[in-house]
């Protein structure tokens, strides 16, 4: 998130950043820099009742696409819909390869050479959207999960806005 602020300008303009964790770094970061935030959990209100809080304050704030990034829920088929093709993600792997959680550990146990990041468009398959950009990060011998990880989002930085940015674009 913090990178796609800090390329956002005239292609993209980040009108809220959005958790459904009140103690999320994220939200403290975006306040301290003068972004408006919308914290919301839902327990307690049902996944009904917290998207369509989400969706109300999406569309006050004037949101036009939703740019996900670290956002570890499942969006509901209902959701996805009324975004439809305005939602994209960031995901840690090359997909199609490694759709879902420990795509790190995934790759390594697999062998690969190779492993990297996604941006792609969010349906209602778990991250099986088209993929709009990706970027290869080569796998080392002596990688662990949390080594290969950080070579990814180092990946995930530069890939994120540049392919948002072409993504808004008409």
């Amino acid at each position: 998130m913090q990178a796609l602020a800090a390329e956002q300008g005239d292609a993209y303009r980040i009108v809220v950043v959005a958790s459904d964790k009140r103690e999320a770094a994220g939200l403290a970061w975006a306040t301290a820099n003068g972004l408006p935030t919308f914290a919301l959990s839902p327990k307690g209100i049902g996944k009904p009742a917290y998207e369509a809080a989400l969706d109300a304050a999406l569309r006050e704030a004037g949101a036009d696409y939703i740019a996900l990034a670290g956002y570890m829920r499942l969006l509901s088929d209902a959701f996805v819909a009324r975004w439809r093709g305005r939602i994209v993600n960031i995901h840690p792997s090359l997909l199609p390869k490694y759709k879902g959680l420990d795509t790190h550990a995934r790759a390594i146990a697999a062998g690969d050479a190779v492993a990297g990041c996604s941006v792609h468009v969010v349906t209602e398959e778990l991250d099986g959207g088209a993929v709009l950009g990706q970027a290869e990060v080569p796998i080392r011998a002596d990688d662990t999960p949390d080594t290969l990880a950080e070579r990814v989002l180092a990946e995930e930085h530069r890939l994120y806005p540049a392919v948002l940015k072409a993504f808004v674009q008409p």
